[in-house]
C-alpha cells in the first residue's frame, strides 16, 4: 500500500502547525513533513523564481524541529519530518541532539529529510563552502549516525572532529531516524546507497535521479533496495499524473499544502483525502 502524507510551509501567517498536525490524523493520512530556511538573504537569486522575488513563505518559515516538536504533543498516530532540513546549515553534534529529542518526543515517528541547500548566500553565511555542501553534509549524516549509535562516541574527519564523549538521549528508533535524501541530482542514487534510508525527489523538477538508478547503486554497495522508502515530495494532484509517477515504483506521496489560513488549507486537504481514497487504495 502506498503511504501519504503533505507537506507545509508552516509560518507565522498560516494555519498553525499543531492544529494542522491534528487534522492530517484525523484524515487518515500517514505523515506530515515541514521545511526550513533560517534566513533569506537579500542577494538570493533563483531559477525557481523566474521574476526575481522570493515567495514569503520562504521568509518566515517556522523552526522546523520547534514546530513538530508541538506537532508531535497533539497526535498519536502519523510520522512527522523534515522536508528538508539543511544539514549544511547546522552543527552536527547539537542536531544530533535535536533528531533524538524529537524523536523521543514523537515515540520513535521521526522521519529525517535532509539536504544541502540550493540558495548559495544562504549556505556561505553558515561558514560553509557551497562547492563543498553535500561532502559536508555526508561527513555530518555519519558523525550523528555514530553519535545516535555509541555511548562514547568519537569521530574524525575532514569537517567534523570529536573526541569521545557522551551525549543522549538516543533516539527510539535504533541507529537513528530514517534519512531520506531530498535530491534529483545523478548524485543522489550514490548517496542513498551509502547513508540514506529513502528518496525525497520533488515531482516535476528535472533532475538526473531516477528510481531505477537508485536501484542499481544498492545493488552496486550491498544495500537492500526493498528496504527503501521512495517518496515522491510535492506529488502531483492529478489522478492521471499520480498514476503515472507511481508506475515509476513509489511507495509514498507527499501532497503540497498552500502556506495559507485554516480556511484555505483545509478545503485543500480534503481534497488530497479524496485523491488518495481514489488512487491510492
Amino acid at each position: 500500500m502506498v503511504a501519504s502524507g503533505v507537506i507545509i510551509f508552516a509560518t507565522d501567517e498560516s494555519i498553525q502547525p499543531a492544529e494542522l498536525a491534528k487534522e492530517v490524523e484525523a484524515r487518515g493520512l500517514d505523515t506530515l513533513f515541514l521545511p526550513e530556511h533560517t534566513h533569506i538573504p537579500l542577494d538570493t537569486s533563483s531559477p525557481f523564481f523566474p521574476d526575481g522575488q522570493v515567495p514569503s513563505m520562504y521568509l518566515r518559515t517556522y523552526d522546523p524541529f520547534v514546530a513538530l516538536g508541538a506537532c508531535a504533543a497533539v497526535t498519536e498516530r502519523i510520522r512527522l519530518g523534515t522536508g528538508i532540513c539543511l544539514v549544511s546549515q547546522r552543527h552536527p553534534i547539537t542536531l544530533a541532539k535535536e533528531v533524538a529529542t524529537i524523536d523521543r518526543l514523537s515515540n520513535g515517528r521521526f522521519i529525517f529529510g535532509v539536504g544541502a541547500g540550493w540558495n548559495k548566500p544562504e549556505v556561505e553565511n553558515h561558514g560553509t563552502p557551497f562547492n563543498l555542501r553535500w561532502k559536508i553534509l555526508r561527513e555530518r549524516i555519519l558523525a550523528m549516525k555514530t553519535i545516535w549509535a555509541e555511548e562514547e562516541p568519537e569521530f574524525h574527519g575532514d569537517f567534523v572532529e570529536f573526541e569521545k564523549m557522551w551525549s543522549f538521549p538516543k533516539p527510539i528508533q535504533a541507529g537513528g531516524p530514517p534519512i531520506w535524501i531530498g535530491s534529483n541530482s545523478k548524485y543522489a542514487p550514490a548517496r542513498i546507497a551509502e547513508y540514506g534510508d529513502g528518496w525525497l525527489p520533488i515531482g516535476g523538477r528535472p533532475g538526473e535521479g531516477t528510481v531505477d538508478l537508485v536501484k542499481e547503486a544498492c545493488e552496486k554497495s550491498g544495500k537492500a533496495y526493498a528496504d527503501l522508502d521512495l517518496a515522491l515530495f510535492l506529488a502531483p494532484q492529478s489522478p492521471k499524473e499520480l498514476e503515472e509517477q507511481l508506475s515509476f515504483g513509489y511507495n509514498h506521496v507527499i501532497f503540497g499544502l498552500p502556506s495559507e489560513g485554516r480556511e484555505t488549507v483545509l478545503p485543500v486537504l480534503d481534497k488530497i483525502v479524496e485523491l488518495k481514497e481514489r488512487v491510492l487504495i
